[in-house]
């Protein structure tokens, strides 16, 4: 029998309630899903690619492959950047649920993933029936050998950067063990802090300009406001690659051909990712001061779309606190025992919305 965590969002249901009877309506903080118009050009190419009668391919188009080698190369500086190691999935939440299947772990085998973490790192160790571990450091690991070993930078929820220095640490014990990386880059096109640029691990300041036993995920969901296409992509070792390919193929993961025509427009183009990142940098610019107002304290958030606070109390006090004031977030305990303190607040709401939370605190 597979036992799964309790889905935590339906722990926030009485305070969604309590938020309600603001009588300005809800300001809702909590769930980082993109509000803002999907960009023409992307509507339109799924649009223009609607009559798909035959069965699309797993391993996507060339053209959609290229796109995204061309992004990799000219936006996260991945010198070796390798079409034949593209790979299109069904949004990133799938895969990071199911790559320790693919990857081929099982019992008895860990998996690592950051304390503070998005939930689906753990789903994904136990749906594979493998041991999930949360650690911060190589230290806590002792003797253990993860199978796999996942990184998040920026994170999710706290907005942390991990620089160069550190990802090369990680990936040199990995290579020594024979551990398989997996990085997922969601929001590493949106950092704040020029001093500290988030930076992928395939970057040759890394990896020194080789992807063995690496893989890079990311997603179309934030950068593209694409969360409803379901439009992601995995890159890195072309013997992973590969090897998740011919899985994908025989279970049928395949990602439809509009959404495969959506991507590749969307991944061509930086434009509409620049105008993206300004709306999130101008809600941004309204909402963490609102809050330090209040009287929070913000931690790291120096990239990502969420602001990590704190009012140095249980994290469900000031869920309450805040619900009263009609606003919601995320609680930090969701995120792992180490939030128990902070609450996540989400920069995905509309400009009217911002303005609304930013007069109530």
């Amino acid at each position: 029998m597979l036992t799964l965590p309790d889905f935590p969002w339906d722990r926030l249901e009485p305070y969604r309630e309590r938020a309600a009877r603001h009588p300005g309506g809800v300001v809702d903080l909590s769930v980082g899903t993109p509000v803002d118009p999907t960009p023409e050009p992307i509507r339109a190419a799924l649009a223009a690619a609607s009559d798909a009668p035959g069965y699309p391919t797993t391993y996507g188009t060339p053209r959609l492959r290229e796109a995204v080698a061309g992004w990799l190369r000219r936006r996260l500086g991945v010198s070796g950047a390798d079409p034949a190691a593209v790979l299109p999935v069904i949004g990133s939440k799938e895969l990071v649920a199911w790559l320790p299947t693919l990857l081929g772990a099982g019992q008895g085998d860990r998996v690592v993933f950051p304390q503070l973490a998005y939930p689906t790192y753990d789903v994904g160790a136990r749906l594979a029936g493998a041991v999930p571990m949360a650690a911060d450091s190589l230290l806590s690991l002792g003797p253990a050998v993860p199978k796999i070993f996942w990184l998040n930078s920026p994170s999710n929820p706290t907005g942390k950067v991990l620089p160069a220095e550190h990802l090369r640490k990680v990936v040199s014990w990995a290579r020594e063990r024979g551990t398989i990386v997996i990085s997922d880059e969601c929001y590493l096109e949106f950092g704040w802090d020029a001093e500290r640029p988030p930076v992928s691990v395939l970057h040759p300041d890394v990896c020194g300009g080789s992807h063995e036993g690496l893989l890079a995920v990311n997603s179309l969901s934030k950068r593209s406001n694409l969360a409803g296409y379901r439009a992601g992509i995995v890159t890195g070792d072309p013997v992973l690659v590969k090897r998740l390919l011919e899985v994908r193929k025989h279970a049928g993961m395949i990602v439809p051909a509009p959404v495969q025509a959506a991507m590749t427009v969307a991944f061509e183009d930086d434009a509409h990712v620049d105008e993206q990142r300004a709306r999130y940098a101008r809600r941004r610019e309204i909402l963490r001061p609102a809050f330090e107002r209040h009287g929070f304290r913000i931690d790291h958030s120096e990239a990502g779309l969420y602001l990590w606070a704190t009012r140095d109390e249980p994290c469900w006090d000031t869920v309450g606190h805040l619900a009263d004031l009609g606003i919601i977030v995320g609680p930090g305990d969701f995120y792992g025992p180490a939030g128990g303190r902070h609450v996540r607040i989400a920069l995905t709401v509309t400009d009217e919305r911002v303005d609304a939370g930013a007069a109530r605190l």
